[in-house]
Formats: C-alpha cells, sequence, structure tokens
C-alpha cells in the first residue's frame, strides 16, 4: 500500500498546530502501512536531556519545570517529529521503600543511569497461592517484600473476605488502625498524592512542547507485559523462571494464564475511556525474555508466543493496537510475528536485523526502529548518514515505516551525530 497523504509538507506548515497535527498524522499514517510525505522520526533522548542541559540527571527528576524547558529546547534544536525525554519518577520509589528500582539520587549518584533491580520477590512455594488468588498474594505477600514501607500489608486479612459486605469490613476495621498498617496505608496515599503531580507535569510538557509543534508520540496506552514476562520480570526473576521451565512447567503455564486474564482486564480499564472517547487505543508491550538469546523455539512455542499472541488477538478484538518493543534479537521468530493480523500492530525492533524484518513484515506490521545507538556513540558523521541512507532505501519502501533509534535512550551519545541522523533522515526520507 503506497498512500500518500495530502496537507503540510516538508514542514511547511504556518502555524504550531497545524506543524503539530502534520508530525503526529506521518506516524499514524505509518502505523497503518500507509506512505506519508516522509518517514516520521521519534527521537528518544532520555538522559541525553540532562546533558544536553547541563545538569544532574537528578536535578531534572526532581525539578519538572527545568526537565520541561530542557526538552523543549532539544526539540527546538533537532526538529524531530516528536521528542521524549525523561520518564518517570523517584518520588513514589523513595516513599515507598521500593527495592526494586534505582534512581539518580533514589540508589544511585546524582548522574546514575534508571536500573530495574530484578529479585525473585516471588518463591517457587508461592506458585499455589498466586494461581489460587493473585489479587490477594500480591497485596499481602508481594507488596511487603517489594516496598519496606508497606511491610505491614501483611498483617491484613485475605481481601476475599470483603465478600462479606458490611461483616467483611466492619468486623476488620481495627486491623487498619494497627500501627504496621496505617503506616503502610500512610505511604500509598503519599505516593499517590506524588503520582498525580508527576501526571500533573507530564501533561504540561506535553502542552509545551505543542505549543512549538512537536506531538507527544501519537500512540497513547497502558504498559502491557507479555504472561512470560509478567511472571519473570518482577516475580520469579531470569534465574528462577528458567529454573521453573524445567522444575515445575506446568504450574508456570497456569500462572501464566492467570496473569493473561489479569493483563487482559487491566488493559480494558486503562483504555476505557479514550475508546469511548472515539479515539485510538494502545498497548505498549517491552519484550524482555522471548527472544533468540533467552530461549529454544521449543520453549518459545510452549511458554511464550501462544500466551502472548493470544493477549494480543484479544486486545485487537477490543480495538487496542498492540505497539511492541521486540527487545533482543527476534531474527528466528519474525515469522511468528506474521500470524498476527494485517496493520494491527507495531513492531519496534531492538537488534534485529531491520532490513530482514521489514522483508518478512513489510504487510504485517508497521515497523519502528533502524538506527544503532553505538553508531551515535562512537560513529562518525559519514558512518551516520550512510546507515540512515540504507535504513530509508529499504524500510521505508512503500510506508509503513517509523525512524528511531534501536533504544529509546541516548545517554552519552554525540550530539552533533544525533544531529546528523535528523537531517539525513528528513534528506533521505522523503516519498
Amino acid at each position: 500500500m503506497t498512500e500518500t497523504t495530502s496537507g503540510c509538507t516538508r514542514d511547511a506548515c504556518p502555524t504550531p498546530e497545524q506543524l503539530c497535527a502534520a508530525r503526529a498524522q506521518r506516524f499514524l499514517d505509518a502505523a497503518q502501512l500507509k506512505q506519508p510525505d516522509r518517514i516520521p522520526l521519534l527521537l528518544r533522548l532520555g538522559h541525553l536531556v540532562a546533558e544536553l542541559a547541563g545538569v544532574t540527571r537528578q536535578e531534572l527528576y526532581e525539578n519538572p519545570e527545568k526537565a520541561q524547558a530542557a526538552l523543549v529546547s532539544a526539540a527546538l534544536r533537532f526538529q524531530p517529529d516528536s521528542i521524549s525525554g525523561l520518564a518517570g519518577s523517584p518520588g513514589p520509589s523513595r516513599v515507598l521503600g521500593d527495592r526494586s528500582t534505582k534512581w539518580p539520587g533514589y540508589g544511585l549518584g546524582p548522574d546514575g543511569s534508571f536500573q530495574y533491580a530484578e529479585q525473585d520477590f516471588m518463591k517457587p512455594e508461592d506458585y499455589d497461592d498466586f494461581i489460587d488468588d493473585p489479587s490477594d498474594w500480591s497485596v499481602r505477600t508481594l507488596l511487603p517484600r517489594v516496598f519496606s514501607e508497606l511491610e505491614g500489608l501483611s498483617a491484613l486479612p485475605p481481601l476475599a473476605l470483603a465478600a462479606l459486605g458490611f461483616f467483611g469490613l466492619v468486623g476488620n476495621l481495627p486491623t487498619l488502625a494497627e500501627p504496621e498498617v496505617a503506616k503502610a496505608l500512610e505511604a500509598l496515599a503519599q505516593a499517590a498524592r506524588l503520582q498525580v503531580q508527576v501526571v500533573a507535569q507530564d501533561k504540561i510538557a506535553v502542552a509545551k512542547l505543542a505549543a512549538v509543534g512537536f506531538p507527544v508520540f501519537p500512540f497513547p496506552g497502558p504498559y502491557v507485559a507479555a504472561p512470560f514476562d509478567f511472571m519473570s520480570d518482577t516475580l520469579r526473576g531470569m534465574r528462577g523462571i528458567f529454573t521453573d521451565l524445567r522444575r515445575c512447567p506446568d504450574k508456570l503455564l497456569a500462572a501464566e494464564e492467570k496473569a493473561s486474564r489479569v493483563l487482559l482486564r487491566s488493559t480494558l480499564l486503562s483504555t476505557r475511556a479514550l475508546r469511548a472517547a472515539g479515539g485510538k487505543a494502545y498497548a505498549h508491550f517491552p519484550l524482555h525474555r522471548g527472544s533468540d538469546e533467552f530461549m529454544s523455539i521449543a520453549q518459545f512455542e510452549r511458554f511464550y508466543w501462544p500466551q502472548l499472541k493470544a493477549l494480543f488477538l484479544r486486545l485487537i478484538e477490543n480495538d487496542i493496537t498492540p505497539f511492541v518493543f521486540y527487545e533482543g534479537i527476534w531474527d528466528k521468530r519474525l515469522q511468528y510475528l506474521t500470524e498476527l493480523p494485517k496493520g494491527k500492530t507495531i513492531g519496534y525492533f531492538h537488534n534485529t536485523d531491520i532490513f530482514r524484518a521489514k522483508e518478512v513484515l513489510r504487510d504485517t506490521m508497521c515497523i519502528m526502529g533502524g538506527m544503532p545507538v553505538s553508531l551515535l556513540l562512537a560513529g562518525t558523521e559519514t558512518e551516520v548518514r550512510e546507515r540512515t541512507k540504507q535504513v530509508c532505501k529499504a524500510c521505508g519502501q512503500g510506508g509503513g515505516f517509523i525512524m528511531a533509534s534501536a533504544v529509546g535512550e541516548l545517554e552519552g551519545c554525540k550530539p552533533e551525530l544525533v544531529q546528523t541522523w535528523v537531517d539525513a533522515t528528513r534528506e533521505f526520507g522523503g516519498y
């Protein structure tokens, strides 16, 4: 399909509003396997925003106004189609005593890089309790293990007692007044207030970017996990999950089934407002353990792909488009992705051969990626231009392609090489 959208081209728009709309439309056209006026480029700076602003990462996290100004400055400097900077905030983690994340100024030095400190917060003996009642197990067992300030939640009565209504609630109200439980509930309330502030600041950042002609990445929606990754990333950890593949495969499969239901229900709920308003909703999947490096094809076919594909299809049935980051290398798994409905998912590829991905998936999904971060770190302008030209020519053919770095973090990259890349995409990405 080679449809071309009319309207503002080459950024020749008289107002920021029109420019913002034209840039956003490029992404929407590409997502639908159409051919926009040129290849859209998403610039995901990450911690490079702080480097460009000449301040510590901790300072940007703690000063939203300064972070917003730095991002707007970077957008005007590089002129991409869309841009993003730092994500999240260490505030809730600090208040909750989070043992699973480390941030600049919280667990790290002022210029540290955000880290997820993977641990086996779920033990092998927890499988039965998780499968029986994941909500009760998560609140009364998992949260006290992950957050030091929520240890008091372990003193709560079984959550299923809420089904008794008045009798279940009133009879257990004294438990909520116990000091350790009250402390946990207050920590949750404080973290909630902080997160409300984070969301409000995010909305301000979006408005400031739009005021100068830059849209946020126009694929709104929550983060979702593959059922296998749900069990691995935050619960069993990599070592634990790959032990479970052999020691208790049936329990792992049962837990994945339970996780799938939780993920579907949560995603439908969090996108309900978007879908009710007639807007397009997306679900963002960062995939971690399903790549060529982590498991065999036999394991992939039993433990990873069937559950993930089924979740994709249920979301698509509900007008939600999976936006999937295929982390690692998926060269040996590309053929499986052709089983997905045409034009109903978006694939962001990390270290997969992007040219092969385009060849195999050109009629299945919009693909995104193409620029190795290593080139922006240590390459030359000639190398960056040549790579950009090759990617634009091969992957941009016929539309359905979004230019982006291989990962959404450009810390340490050379600003002049980033500019070369952006300029070359504009030069070679026209249709």
